[in-house]
């Protein structure tokens, strides 16, 4: 399975180090970019069907700066799937993580 980081620096890079290719995001623009060339929104990918991602590693910081355009892309239920991280600052006050999401569709604390 493929997947697919787009983060701050020192985090993308480590998981390159564990073969996961990323994108280093410091703004918005940066954020949004990545996101619509790995999902293929707007015709901007170049990336051959085999080699799209199946999970797409956002951490926390970016994922907060394209909330909308994540948000309509889970709605869809295409690849990649998306998946927060906390970021190197720790867990951003005022998001859900994935536990609490779990434990609130299933009712069961994990």
């Amino acid at each position: 399975m493929k997947f697919y980081i787009i983060g701050e620096r020192e985090l993308v890079l480590a998981f390159k180090l564990t073969g996961v290719d990323g994108t280093i995001a410091e703004n918005r623009n940066d954020v949004l970019n990545a996101f619509n060339r790995i999902t293929g929104k707007g015709g901007t990918a170049n990336i051959p069907t085999g080699e799209i991602p199946k999970v797409l590693i956002l951490t926390e910081q970016a994922a907060s700066q394209i909330e909308e355009e994540e948000l309509a892309w889970q709605k869809t239920g295409n690849f990649p799937l998306i998946v927060e991280i906390p970021g190197l600052n720790g867990h951003v006050k005022g998001r859900k993580m994935l536990s609490d999401a779990i434990k609130q569709a299933v009712g069961v604390e994990v």
